[in-house]
């Protein structure tokens, strides 16, 4: 193993800080206090996925079925979701978002991107191309 070969435990924990980090800060930034992290996932894979039943939701974020329950019943108290009978299984119901649900995932991405946008415009040329270049090996490492 050479010397570059040793660093890669040491950068693996140092990048997973900073990632932790950003996402952390980022999350910061959504429209409605009254939605948590965990909520505002559910909004999002609404919104990337169309209506979903509550199963596929909870597969999609790896938790189990009661924990989707919980999360889209404070969804609905808040309007931001409603169900509607599967129209190929009475057992099922689909939740879809409402138009605030779609409102309030804008607003977020918004409100994302306009923070995150305001700290890139401090980094100087360089630096924003080397985060750029940064971004599409994080892609690549995500999606591998």
């Amino acid at each position: 193993m050479n010397s570059s070969d040793a660093e890669v435990p040491a950068l693996a924990a140092e990048v997973r800080v900073a990632l932790l980090r950003a996402a952390r800060r980022v999350r910061v930034e959504r429209s409605d206090e009254d939605v948590s992290a965990g909520q505002f996932s559910v909004l999002a894979y609404l919104d990337r996925h169309g209506p979903a039943t509550p199963g596929a939701i909870a597969e999609f974020e790896r938790v189990r079925p009661p924990s989707v329950t919980r999360t889209l019943a404070a969804l609905e108290a808040l309007g931001l979701v409603e169900r509607s009978p599967h129209p190929d299984d009475r057992r099922q119901v689909l939740v879809r978002l409402t138009a605030s649900g779609r409102e309030a995932v804008e607003t977020t991405r918004s409100r994302r991107d306009a923070w995150l946008a305001r700290r890139l415009a401090d980094l100087d040329p360089a630096e924003r191309e080397l985060l750029a270049a940064a971004t599409d090996l994080l892609r690549r490492i995500a999606d591998s």
